[in-house]
């Protein structure tokens, strides 16, 4: 079954997370995507974290289903391939620090005169614009300057992170809808391709909710608030007799007052100045102590049996070994098994989101360097000998 992207070309020319993660998503509902990568080193996601047989697991995943050639795009000929493969994509992504795709020769003054239909997809730390455009960006500071950090963590505690690159795949996202928006406008007849600039501390800022408003109108700066949720109540984590922790979301009115006759405390549940969230603010620490001390005198599985019973929004907080055995994970279809070299399966995570009539698919994990070289040359007219001549060259790999 071919997905709702096929026939759409993607050209990769990014490196470690935030455009190789957008282009994964394009890649595994359907569009092919063309990664070019250094020969000899290829992207340096390769080597991160875990290794099989030499190659990030990681890699594996975030280069599904991509093709990869090995290109020296500093080498006139190299730079050439790439305007060829340009000129017949539909999307490029990248994320070099502005100014270096100029410099490279592909610049959008390039790459729009080889190809007017052409969307240009470029993620960087501050945008393409602005005092702070030329400055080094990763997503650790992305996540920094958005806000996030900022809000993370125990209020007496340093500011924390999430434990993944949360910034670069915040980025990631909002490319591939600012890409699929500029395909759209193209295929709907508004004619020419357009720059997407997405930026990683934008991206996190996005998400901030109402910080700005509340600032400018009332003076308030949201600030680190540990395992609750700043402004609704009651909605935190609690500890439970086992020593595991269970997140309880009592925070609609309704669902309140069914929350406090399960943890024991009806008066609670009558209260008339708790009958609303904005009345419950100004009493959490009241109401979580509550909570605390009925979540503590129960193991973990007896407080979400009572609290999935008096239908209350709770759950146990996963690590990965819960995940990969959970029956909903495997009912969703969200742990899958993918091929390694050596003949090793190995679990990886589905696909997101799920579409009932064209739905995304793994077809291959993350190539070898180089894998597809000589099969993308050929349908740009290449022949054996130029190959092996640009091979020579050490022009590809």
């Amino acid at each position: 079954m071919e997905g709702p992207l096929s026939g759409i070309r993607v050209l990769e020319l990014g490196t470690l997370i935030a455009a190789p993660f957008a282009a994964r998503l394009f890649a595994e509902f359907g569009a092919e995507v063309i990664k070019i990568e250094q020969p000899g080193l290829g992207d340096p996601l390769r080597k991160w974290r875990k290794l099989h047989q030499g190659t990030s697991l990681w890699w594996y995943l975030q280069s599904r289903n991509k093709k990869s050639i090995a290109l020296d795009l500093k080498s006139d000929e190299g730079l050439a391939i790439a305007k060829a493969l340009a000129a017949k994509a539909d999307v490029v992504i990248e994320n070099f620090r502005p100014g270096i795709l100029e410099k490279m020769g592909l610049g959008w003054n390039v790459l729009s005169a080889l190809n007017s239909r052409l969307t240009l997809v470029r993620i960087s730390g501050y945008g393409q614009t602005g005092p702070y455009r030329d400055r080094p960006g990763f997503g650790a500071i992305g996540e920094a300057m958005g806000g996030m950090r900022y809000t993370t963590g125990d209020a007496q505690s340093p500011p924390a992170r999430t434990g993944i690159s949360i910034g670069d795949s915040l980025a990631s996202l909002h490319a591939v809808i600012g890409a699929l928006m500029s395909l759209l406008h193209v295929e709907t007849g508004g004619g020419k391709g357009q720059i997407v600039d997405v930026s990683l501390f934008e991206s996190v800022f996005n998400l901030m909710e109402s910080l700005v408003p509340e600032y400018d109108l009332m003076g308030h700066v949201r600030t680190r608030s540990g395992g609750s949720l700043p402004g609704i109540s009651p909605s935190n984590t609690y500890p439970a007799r086992d020593g595991s922790y269970v997140v309880i979301a009592g925070n609609s009115d309704a669902i309140f007052k069914r929350l406090m006759v399960a943890v024991g405390r009806p008066d609670l549940a009558e209260d008339e100045e708790l009958a609303t969230n904005d009345r419950r603010v100004a009493r959490n620490v009241e109401l979580d102590a509550a909570i605390a001390d009925w979540t503590r005198r129960h193991t973990i599985a007896e407080a979400l049996d009572a609290l999935e019973a008096a239908g209350i929004p709770a759950g146990r907080i996963y690590s990965v070994a819960d995940i990969v055995d959970d029956p909903h994970y495997l009912a969703r279809e969200m742990i899958i098994q993918a091929a390694l070299p050596g003949d090793i399966s190995v679990k990886m995570p589905g696909i997101v989101p799920k579409l009932s009539d064209t739905p995304g698919a793994v077809r291959w994990s993350g190539p070898e360097l180089g894998a597809h070289t000589e099969d993308i040359l050929a349908e740009l007219g290449k022949t054996e000998q130029d190959i092996r001549e640009l091979r020579q060259r050490g022009v590809i790999q």
